[in-house]
């Protein structure tokens, strides 16, 4: 995959090096097409003390990534090998993505993500369930920035009125952004980290806000982008400053569409066939889901196990769950296989409610 710009501390832009997405393409050449993309990267850096996956109590598993989603990928993998031990499976080509780059945006796999989404039927995506069973409804759309103020450096004793400090101008604008907290339904502002400043007897000339936004709609992205963009130009105008905004919202939003609202009924029938009254809940939270919605592939994102507290030492996975996720798979995939539920249904919903928006 193509590398990742960012932002480095010291406010240049950087090429960053990805590793390798997995991609499996099975019977291409079947009328009914499957993707099924999950991530194999987690939140915990290098060096973190937190390696060890345990029994905390009965039932309950923790570790990195035992429900985000090392545990999804294990429903995944368990379900497809099932699968394919069924003669109706011929009928039906899937191709699976494993990323590397999730829990980061997918700023490299997000072509790929769109690639293969566009020319799949329906989307299956290992993100965890919640502890109760509850799966993923709606999600919002995300956003990263990374805004370098540029100031101007000074002596603080002999000449602190001469200079502009980046960092106090970083400090007004995260004051700003955070203060929009509130103001616009759904959207929620959260800084995430600021950079720069030197030793104490200099004013500092460089400081780095990043920062993240979540939206419901497209609406909101545009208000959010004025909001941010204004902001910027008020930060310039105070003074010997400039800055520049880098990133973007690269997640779009994922509405709950005529084509969605089906998806999340077969999921339902093939829930009630094993024995599980699936609830879907709108959330916050973004996934791999979202891009395979921005392109016209309708999909259900937490296909696996139940667990919580995830991005945290306390990340647990329920050890019941996973036969339990395995079968609803499973019983998806046969669905499709046998006809039961028609793969090519939200295709043709999509494309009938873009002709009515279209009059």
């Amino acid at each position: 995959m193509a590398p990742e710009q960012v932002v480095s501390v010291q406010g240049k832009l950087e090429d960053q090096t990805l590793c390798d997405a997995l991609h499996l393409v099975v019977r291409p050449e079947a009328s009914i097409k499957i993707v099924l993309t999950g991530h194999y990267d987690t939140v915990f850096p290098a060096g973190t003390s937190f390696v060890n996956v345990q029994e905390i109590k009965p039932g309950i598993v923790n570790g990195p990534g035992v429900a985000d989603m090392k545990g999804g990928l294990l429903v995944m993998l368990e379900a497809l090998q099932l699968f394919e031990t069924l003669g109706c499976a011929q009928g039906v080509g899937y191709e699976v993505l494993l990323s590397p780059d999730e829990e980061i945006g997918s700023p490299g796999s997000s072509a790929l993500l769109a690639e293969i989404g566009a020319r799949s039927d329906v989307g299956l995506t290992y993100e965890p369930a919640l502890a109760d069973g509850s799966m993923s409804g709606a999600r919002k759309g995300s956003g990263n920035f990374s805004l370098t103020i540029h100031g101007k450096a000074a002596h603080v004793g002999r000449s602190h009125h001469e200079g502009q400090s980046a960092i106090a101008a970083a400090a007004r604008f995260v004051v700003a952004l955070e203060a929009l907290n509130g103001s616009q339904p759904g959207v929620i502002f959260n800084t995430g980290r600021i950079d720069g400043g030197g030793p104490n007897n200099v004013v500092p000339d460089l400081a780095i806000v990043r920062f993240n936004v979540r939206v419901p709609d497209e609406g909101a992205i545009e208000w959010a982008s004025r909001q941010i963009e204004g902001f910027i130009k008020q930060i310039v105008l105070e003074g010997d400053l400039h800055a520049h905004l880098h990133g973007g919202f690269n997640r779009p939003p994922k509405p709950r569409t005529p084509a969605q609202a089906l998806m999340f009924e077969h999921v339902a029938t093939a829930g009630r066939a094993i024995g599980l009254d699936l609830v879907f809940t709108d959330t916050g939270g973004v996934c791999e889901g979202n891009n395979l919605a921005a392109s016209g592939c309708a999909n259900v994102d937490t296909l696996g196990p139940r667990g919580g507290l995830i991005h945290s030492n306390q990340e647990f996975a329920v050890l019941d769950s996973f036969s339990e996720r395995v079968k609803l798979s499973l019983a998806l995939l046969v669905g499709y296989a046998t006809g039961q539920l028609d793969a090519k249904a939200p295709r043709r919903l999509l494309a009938q409610t873009s002709e009515l928006n279209a009059c």
